[in-house]
Protein backbone atom coordinates (compact mmCIF):
# COMPACT_ATOMS: atom_id res chain seq x y z
CA UNK A 1 0.00 0.00 0.00
CA UNK A 2 1.31 3.33 -1.05
CA UNK A 3 2.00 6.57 1.43
CA UNK A 4 2.05 9.24 -1.21
CA UNK A 5 3.22 12.86 0.16
CA UNK A 6 3.08 16.30 -1.70
CA UNK A 7 5.27 18.85 -2.01
CA UNK A 8 4.96 21.30 1.08
CA UNK A 9 2.62 24.45 0.25
CA UNK A 10 4.69 27.37 -1.05
CA UNK A 11 7.81 25.42 -1.88
CA UNK A 12 11.25 25.26 -0.49
CA UNK A 13 10.62 25.52 4.15
CA UNK A 14 12.63 27.62 5.62
CA UNK A 15 16.35 26.71 6.35
CA UNK A 16 15.41 25.64 9.86
CA UNK A 17 12.51 23.68 9.27
CA UNK A 18 11.84 20.38 11.70
CA UNK A 19 12.91 17.19 10.54
CA UNK A 20 10.41 16.07 7.90
CA UNK A 21 8.78 12.69 8.32
CA UNK A 22 9.27 9.67 7.31
CA UNK A 23 7.05 8.00 4.74
CA UNK A 24 6.52 4.40 4.14
CA UNK A 25 5.71 1.92 0.99
CA UNK A 26 4.64 -1.78 0.73
CA UNK A 27 5.00 -2.46 -3.03
CA UNK A 28 3.53 -5.51 -4.49
CA UNK A 29 5.99 -7.44 -6.26
CA UNK A 30 6.29 -9.77 -9.23
CA UNK A 31 8.84 -12.04 -10.52
CA UNK A 32 8.47 -12.88 -14.22
CA UNK A 33 9.05 -16.08 -14.96
CA UNK A 34 11.14 -15.11 -18.56
CA UNK A 35 13.03 -12.16 -17.14
CA UNK A 36 13.88 -14.83 -14.27
CA UNK A 37 15.54 -16.97 -16.99
CA UNK A 38 17.28 -14.60 -18.06
CA UNK A 39 18.32 -13.41 -14.93
CA UNK A 40 19.37 -16.58 -13.19
CA UNK A 41 21.31 -17.92 -17.41
CA UNK A 42 18.21 -20.14 -16.97
CA UNK A 43 19.05 -23.35 -19.23
CA UNK A 44 15.23 -24.63 -20.43
CA UNK A 45 15.19 -28.36 -20.25
CA UNK A 46 11.82 -30.37 -19.85
CA UNK A 47 9.63 -29.70 -17.16
CA UNK A 48 12.37 -27.08 -16.02
CA UNK A 49 10.06 -24.29 -16.89
CA UNK A 50 7.52 -25.79 -14.07
CA UNK A 51 10.52 -26.13 -11.48
CA UNK A 52 11.55 -22.40 -11.75
CA UNK A 53 7.78 -21.38 -11.64
CA UNK A 54 6.97 -23.03 -8.55
CA UNK A 55 10.60 -21.43 -7.07
CA UNK A 56 9.30 -18.21 -8.60
CA UNK A 57 5.70 -18.65 -6.33
CA UNK A 58 7.75 -19.88 -3.51
CA UNK A 59 10.06 -16.65 -3.46
CA UNK A 60 7.15 -14.59 -4.25
CA UNK A 61 5.57 -15.98 -0.97
CA UNK A 62 8.56 -15.20 1.32
CA UNK A 63 8.80 -11.66 0.35
CA UNK A 64 8.34 -8.73 2.64
CA UNK A 65 8.88 -5.73 0.33
CA UNK A 66 9.45 -2.56 2.58
CA UNK A 67 10.25 1.10 1.61
CA UNK A 68 10.76 3.84 3.94
CA UNK A 69 11.74 7.72 2.26
CA UNK A 70 12.20 10.84 3.30
CA UNK A 71 11.76 14.48 1.53
CA UNK A 72 14.37 16.85 2.67
CA UNK A 73 15.97 20.02 1.11
CA UNK A 74 19.79 20.32 1.03
CA UNK A 75 21.23 23.09 3.84
CA UNK A 76 23.87 25.04 2.78
CA UNK A 77 27.05 22.70 0.62
CA UNK A 78 30.64 22.89 1.06
CA UNK A 79 33.21 22.42 -0.87
CA UNK A 80 33.01 18.30 -0.66
CA UNK A 81 30.14 17.97 1.57
CA UNK A 82 26.25 18.14 1.89
CA UNK A 83 24.31 18.87 4.99
CA UNK A 84 21.02 17.48 4.89
CA UNK A 85 18.19 17.90 8.18
CA UNK A 86 21.93 18.91 10.12
CA UNK A 87 23.67 15.95 8.98
CA UNK A 88 26.66 16.58 7.18
CA UNK A 89 27.66 13.90 4.16
CA UNK A 90 31.22 13.41 2.46
CA UNK A 91 31.71 12.82 -0.81
CA UNK A 92 33.07 14.47 -3.42
CA UNK A 93 30.66 12.92 -6.21
CA UNK A 94 27.21 13.22 -4.29
CA UNK A 95 28.25 17.19 -4.32
CA UNK A 96 28.89 17.91 -7.75
CA UNK A 97 25.73 15.42 -8.29
CA UNK A 98 23.79 17.56 -6.40
CA UNK A 99 25.39 20.89 -7.19
CA UNK A 100 21.85 22.00 -8.93
CA UNK A 101 19.27 20.33 -6.83
CA UNK A 102 17.62 21.68 -3.88
CA UNK A 103 15.32 18.30 -3.37
CA UNK A 104 16.21 15.23 -2.63
CA UNK A 105 15.13 11.35 -1.17
CA UNK A 106 17.01 9.43 1.15
CA UNK A 107 15.48 5.87 1.22
CA UNK A 108 16.26 2.77 2.77
CA UNK A 109 14.17 -0.60 0.92
CA UNK A 110 14.09 -4.27 2.14
CA UNK A 111 12.77 -7.20 1.06
CA UNK A 112 13.08 -8.75 4.49
CA UNK A 113 14.49 -11.94 6.07
CA UNK A 114 12.65 -15.17 4.97
CA UNK A 115 13.79 -15.54 1.49
CA UNK A 116 17.19 -14.84 2.41
CA UNK A 117 16.77 -17.29 5.06
CA UNK A 118 15.33 -20.00 2.73
CA UNK A 119 18.15 -19.67 0.46
CA UNK A 120 20.77 -20.19 3.53
CA UNK A 121 18.99 -23.61 4.53
CA UNK A 122 18.03 -24.76 1.42
CA UNK A 123 21.10 -27.24 1.41
CA UNK A 124 21.41 -27.13 -2.64
CA UNK A 125 23.54 -24.82 -3.91
CA UNK A 126 22.39 -24.76 -7.02
CA UNK A 127 19.06 -24.26 -5.32
CA UNK A 128 20.55 -21.83 -3.19
CA UNK A 129 22.08 -19.17 -6.22
CA UNK A 130 18.62 -19.20 -8.14
CA UNK A 131 16.89 -18.22 -4.89
CA UNK A 132 19.73 -15.25 -3.99
CA UNK A 133 19.46 -14.10 -7.64
CA UNK A 134 15.36 -13.85 -7.09
CA UNK A 135 16.09 -12.18 -4.29
CA UNK A 136 18.20 -9.61 -6.07
CA UNK A 137 15.35 -9.74 -8.96
CA UNK A 138 13.16 -8.67 -6.03
CA UNK A 139 14.93 -6.01 -3.90
CA UNK A 140 15.76 -4.24 -7.88
CA UNK A 141 11.71 -4.17 -8.15
CA UNK A 142 11.24 -2.43 -4.80
CA UNK A 143 13.81 0.09 -6.10
CA UNK A 144 12.18 0.71 -9.25
CA UNK A 145 8.51 0.62 -7.59
CA UNK A 146 9.92 3.46 -5.16
CA UNK A 147 11.47 5.75 -8.10
CA UNK A 148 8.21 5.56 -10.08
CA UNK A 149 6.11 6.43 -7.13
CA UNK A 150 8.37 9.55 -6.72
CA UNK A 151 8.43 10.74 -10.26
CA UNK A 152 4.63 10.30 -10.21
CA UNK A 153 4.05 12.26 -6.78
CA UNK A 154 6.25 14.88 -7.51
CA UNK A 155 6.63 15.01 -11.16
CA UNK A 156 10.05 14.22 -11.94
CA UNK A 157 10.65 12.49 -14.94
CA UNK A 158 14.15 11.18 -14.20
CA UNK A 159 15.88 10.10 -10.66
CA UNK A 160 19.25 9.15 -10.14
CA UNK A 161 20.89 7.28 -6.53
CA UNK A 162 23.89 7.15 -4.65
CA UNK A 163 24.28 4.92 -1.59
CA UNK A 164 27.51 4.26 1.06
CA UNK A 165 29.99 2.28 0.02
CA UNK A 166 28.89 2.02 -3.89
CA UNK A 167 32.12 3.94 -4.07
CA UNK A 168 35.55 4.92 -2.36
CA UNK A 169 34.57 8.64 -2.33
CA UNK A 170 31.60 7.77 -0.50
CA UNK A 171 32.54 5.18 1.75
CA UNK A 172 30.04 2.39 4.06
CA UNK A 173 30.96 4.25 6.89
CA UNK A 174 28.20 7.36 6.20
CA UNK A 175 25.58 4.26 6.47
CA UNK A 176 25.77 5.52 10.07
CA UNK A 177 24.93 9.09 9.21
CA UNK A 178 22.29 8.20 6.55
CA UNK A 179 20.26 5.82 9.17
CA UNK A 180 20.37 8.86 11.32
CA UNK A 181 18.08 10.68 9.25
CA UNK A 182 15.64 8.14 9.75
CA UNK A 183 15.81 7.96 13.84
CA UNK A 184 13.61 5.01 14.50
CA UNK A 185 11.66 4.44 11.56
CA UNK A 186 14.77 2.43 9.93
CA UNK A 187 13.16 -0.59 12.57
CA UNK A 188 9.77 0.01 11.28
CA UNK A 189 10.56 -1.38 7.48
CA UNK A 190 12.89 -4.23 9.54
CA UNK A 191 16.42 -3.58 8.82
CA UNK A 192 19.29 -2.41 10.79
CA UNK A 193 23.04 -1.58 10.72
CA UNK A 194 25.81 -3.84 11.71
CA UNK A 195 28.70 -2.68 13.92
CA UNK A 196 31.02 -2.94 10.69
CA UNK A 197 27.70 -0.68 8.85
CA UNK A 198 26.30 -3.68 6.93
CA UNK A 199 22.34 -3.79 6.12
CA UNK A 200 20.19 -6.29 7.97
CA UNK A 201 18.69 -8.33 5.99
CA UNK A 202 21.32 -8.49 3.47
CA UNK A 203 18.74 -7.67 0.61
CA UNK A 204 18.33 -4.41 1.35
CA UNK A 205 19.73 -1.05 -0.23
CA UNK A 206 19.60 2.59 1.43
CA UNK A 207 20.78 5.83 -0.29
CA UNK A 208 19.77 9.60 -1.50
CA UNK A 209 17.71 9.71 -4.71
CA UNK A 210 17.72 12.97 -6.43
CA UNK A 211 16.45 14.72 -9.64
CA UNK A 212 18.52 14.69 -12.36
CA UNK A 213 18.90 15.47 -15.93
CA UNK A 214 21.62 12.77 -17.29
CA UNK A 215 21.25 9.48 -15.94
CA UNK A 216 23.88 8.52 -13.23
CA UNK A 217 25.54 5.44 -12.03
CA UNK A 218 27.95 4.95 -9.42
CA UNK A 219 29.69 2.16 -11.44
CA UNK A 220 30.61 4.81 -13.96
CA UNK A 221 33.41 5.87 -11.85
CA UNK A 222 34.35 1.82 -10.80
CA UNK A 223 37.18 0.60 -12.54
CA UNK A 224 36.85 -2.63 -11.13
CA UNK A 225 36.72 -5.34 -14.26
CA UNK A 226 34.79 -8.47 -14.62
CA UNK A 227 31.82 -6.56 -11.85
CA UNK A 228 28.74 -9.25 -11.88
CA UNK A 229 26.71 -6.47 -10.53
CA UNK A 230 27.61 -3.55 -13.22
CA UNK A 231 25.38 -1.50 -14.36
CA UNK A 232 26.76 1.16 -16.62
CA UNK A 233 30.71 1.05 -18.29
CA UNK A 234 33.15 2.65 -16.70
CA UNK A 235 33.91 6.22 -17.92
CA UNK A 236 37.26 7.60 -17.22
CA UNK A 237 36.42 11.07 -18.36
CA UNK A 238 33.70 11.12 -16.05
CA UNK A 239 36.20 10.39 -12.58
CA UNK A 240 38.79 12.62 -13.90
CA UNK A 241 35.30 15.37 -13.64
CA UNK A 242 34.52 14.52 -10.43
CA UNK A 243 38.66 15.20 -9.30
CA UNK A 244 38.91 11.21 -8.53
CA UNK A 245 42.27 9.87 -9.09
CA UNK A 246 42.70 8.08 -11.99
Amino acid sequence: MFDSAASPPGGRPPRAARKSRVHFLSPPVHLDIEEAKTHLHWRDRPGASLELEELLRKAESLLQPEAAYKVVYIEKPGEDTVKIEGVSFASRVLRGNLDSVERVFPFIITIGLDLEKRAGECGDPLKQYYLEGLADMAIGKVAQRLEDHLKKTFGLTKLSSMSPGSLEDWPITEQKSLFSLFEDAAKSVGVRLTEHMLMVPRKSVSGILFPTEVSFESCQLCPRKDCPGRRAAYDRDLRKKYRLEV
